[in-house]
């Protein structure tokens, strides 16, 4: 086995309606971006037959969605039906679920708070201030305080010992 550690690539956030909230990257090619955004647009079907034949009522994490390349992508589904999606680079070191899952557990609360941001809605129209579905779109831009989030979270992934 390798002593290489867990290399986090990609979290991509989605919303309900299966528009993507945040797609952020941790890797030095820019041109990876459209990448990730395929890996986390093909993950929604994946995920969509997960939940249809779900067993367990109330399990968040889906697990291991597929491989692709050098790529493991894993899922998750809040209850509010908020998706994340991450891409771990492949290697020989086992990855345990529960480190999945706690990973998944710290991006899930980094949305959750940035999403009680009492100032989230500042900017937004009037028509669009009560319809959370718009305001997720809406609030693409307005997300630096999840961007930070996912930014530390990943940081800490990527440079920690193995």
């Amino acid at each position: 086995m390798s002593s290489r550690p867990t290399r986090l690539n990609a979290v991509a956030y989605i919303s309900a309606t299966q528009s993507p909230i945040l797609v952020r990257t941790f890797v030095p090619n820019t041109q990876d971006d459209l990448k990730y955004h395929y890996i986390a647009h093909t993950s929604l079907d994946v995920i969509e037959e997960r939940v249809a034949s779900a067993s367990k009522l109330g399990e968040c994490y889906l697990g291991h969605l597929y491989s692709m390349e050098d790529l493991a992508v894993y899922g998750w589904i809040a209850p509010s039906k908020i998706k994340i999606v991450i891409a771990l680079a492949l290697t020989d070191a086992l990855i345990k679920d529960q480190e999945i899952a706690t990973l998944f557990k710290a991006l899930h609360l980094a949305y959750h708070q940035a999403l009680c941001n009492p100032f989230l809605r500042l900017n937004v129209s009037p028509e669009v201030a009560n319809d959370p579905a718009a305001l997720i779109v809406a609030g693409n831009a307005r997300w630096k305080s999840l961007t930070k989030r996912v930014d530390a979270i990943g940081k800490a992934v990527n440079e920690a010992p193995q």
